[in-house]
C-alpha cells in the first residue's frame, strides 16, 4: 500500500499492512532537531528532488521520517492593520479589514509536486481558522466576553469570519491532488471547554458545518484541530462528519474511552504524551507508549500514529527518535 492509501484506510476505519503516521515539529523545535532529522532520515533519492526543487527541504525531511501526510499551506486572509483600540474592552461597532495572502499557482505547483514525487497523503491546513481567528483581532478574553455580554457583535464577526473561509475555500478545494484539508480552532482548556456547549453549538457550530459539507461535496476530508478537553462537544463533531481529529490529548481526554466510545466515527492523529513521556521519559518509555497507544486506538482503523503535540525543543532527540522509528515498526 503507498502511503496515502494506509491513510485513506484509517479513516475508512480500516486496518492497513501498516499504521500511517505524521509527527510534526513546532517552531523551537525545528530550529533544535531540523537538520539532524534531514541528515538522519533523509535519503540520496530525497536530497536530490530537494536539489532539483522538486520538493522542499521540509518535505524532505518530514517524509524521511516516514510521515504518510504531508502539509501545505494555501492561500488565505488576514486581518489587516487592525487599530489598537480593536484590543479594548469595549465591544466595537465595526469589524477590522482584511487582506489576501498566498500564490495560487505556487499553492497548486506544490501540490502537483507532492504528488507526483511522494506517496503521501497532502493535507492543506488552515490554523486559527474561526473562533481563534475572531481571538486574533479581539484577543481571547475580549472575544470570550464578547460571546457572553454581546453575542450580537459576537456572531456578527463569526459569521464575517465563515464567510470570507467560504470564498477562500471555495477557490482551492478543486486543485488536482488535495486529499484533505484541516480547520483549526482551539475550543478547549487543559480542564473543558472555553464557552458553555450550549453557546458552541449556537455560535460556532453552524459555521463549521458549512465548511464541512463544502469540503465534502468536493471529495475532500475534513480533519479538525482542537487542543484541550471538548468531549462535552464530541457527539456534535462526530454527527458533523469531521473525518480526523488532531490533537488528542491524554493529559485532557481519556483517549482510550474516546475509542470505545467514538473510535467507529472518527480518526484520531494524536495521543501520546508531549507533556510528561516524551519530555520526562526515557527512550524505552516513549517506544513503549508509543506501542501502547497506537496498539489500541489502531483497532479497525481510526488512527494515525503522533504527539499530542508538535514536538517542542523540550523533548529529547533521542525521544523523538525513538518515537519516530518506533512509528515505523507499526
Amino acid at each position: 500500500m503507498t502511503r496515502c492509501e494506509r491513510v485513506k484506510a484509517a479513516i475508512a476505519h480500516r486496518e492497513s499492512d501498516r499504521i500511517p503516521s505524521c509527527i510534526h515539529l513546532a517552531g523551537d523545535g525545528k530550529q533544535a532537531y531540523s537538520q539532524r532529522l534531514y541528515e538522519k532520515y533523509t535519503d540520496a533519492n530525497l536530497r536530490k528532488l530537494v536539489d532539483e526543487k522538486k520538493i522542499s527541504w521540509e518535505h524532505a525531511m518530514y517524509y524521511g521520517m516516514g510521515n504518510h501526510v504531508l502539509t501545505v499551506s494555501c492561500p488565505w486572509w488576514s486581518w489587516f492593520q487592525v487599530p489598537a483600540e480593536y484590543f479594548a474592552e469595549e465591544t466595537p461597532d465595526y469589524l477590522p479589514k482584511t487582506i489576501g495572502t498566498g500564490s495560487y499557482g505556487a499553492f497548486a505547483e506544490t501540490v502537483r509536486n507532492l504528488k507526483e514525487y511522494t506517496d503521501a497523503y497532502v493535507l492543506v491546513t488552515i490554523w486559527g481558522s474561526h473562533f481563534e481567528k475572531a481571538n486574533f483581532a479581539r484577543g481571547i478574553e475580549n472575544f470570550l466576553a464578547d460571546m457572553a455580554g454581546d453575542p450580537e457583535y459576537a456572531q456578527r464577526m463569526l459569521d464575517f469570519i465563515i464567510r470570507k473561509n467560504m470564498v477562500m475555500l471555495e477557490n482551492i478545494i478543486y486543485t488536482p491532488g488535495i486529499d484533505g484539508i484541516l480547520l483549526g480552532s482551539d475550543w478547549g482548556s487543559q480542564r473543558d471547554l472555553l464557552m458553555s456547549p450550549e453557546s458552541w453549538r449556537k455560535m460556532i457550530k453552524p459555521g463549521e458545518q458549512k465548511e464541512y459539507d463544502l469540503l465534502h461535496e468536493a471529495g475532500i476530508d475534513v480533519w479538525l484541530h482542537s487542543c484541550g478537553d471538548i468531549r462535552k462537544i464530541f457527539p456534535d463533531i462526530t454527527g458533523m462528519g469531521v473525518d480526523v481529529l488532531n490533537p488528542v490529548q491524554p493529559e485532557c481526554m481519556d483517549i482510550y474511552e474516546l475509542k470505545d466510545n467514538y473510535g467507529d466515527r472518527i480518526t484520531f492523529w494524536g495521543g501520546i504524551s508531549t507533556q510528561q513521556t516524551l519530555p520526562y521519559g526515557t527512550p524505552e518509555e516513549v517506544a513503549e507508549e508509543t506501542r501502547k497507544v497506537a496498539g489500541y486506538l489502531a483497532k479497525n482503523g481510526g488512527f494515525i500514529t503522533a504527539p499530542a503535540q508538535e514536538i517542542q525543543a523540550d523533548v529529547p532527540f533521542e525521544n523523538l527518535c525513538a518515537l519516530i522509528d518506533t512509528a515505523a515498526e507499526l
